[in-house]
């Protein structure tokens, strides 16, 4: 059955990828001898859109981690974060992507991605992954 209506979407929408995981800049962490760190950092503002309606997808990304040798500059990370602006992705997929690539760039101990995605049509939304580096 075919709705009676059509999504109509009045600007691109950008895909995946777009995004570039070589704008995080990692540096080098001068305290791993002394000891460890668990670092959080939070992007209240974060916006991606809904690759099947194109509507806005806003929500408060937490990052947190153990660094091993490296930590990410935060300039970087406002900038790596900045191109889901226009992008179309699911929830589950910004998550998981944004641990792909922080876990590529810096090579944590532990990192955990989570995504407090804000109501839309009275439905909230949280997703979560975690990276923790084989001790083998």
């Amino acid at each position: 059955m075919k709705p009676s209506y059509e999504y109509k979407i009045n600007y691109p929408i950008e895909k995946p990828d777009t995004i570039k995981k070589e704008m995080i800049d990692p540096i080098d962490y001068g305290y791993k001898s002394k000891r460890t760190i668990d670092i959080t950092i939070k992007q209240p503002e974060f916006t991606s859109v809904c690759p099947m309606t194109g509507l806005p997808d806003v929500g408060c990304i937490i990052i947190k981690y153990r660094p091993d040798q490296k930590i990410v500059e935060l300039k970087s990370l406002k900038f790596y974060l900045l191109q889901y602006r226009n992008v179309g992705m699911f929830y589950e997929h910004v998550v998981n992507r944004i641990l792909d690539d922080l876990v590529d760039m810096l090579d944590p101990l532990y990192m955990e991605i989570i995504g407090e995605f804000t109501p839309r049509g009275g439905v909230s939304s949280t997703a979560s992954a975690v990276y923790e580096k084989n001790k083998s």
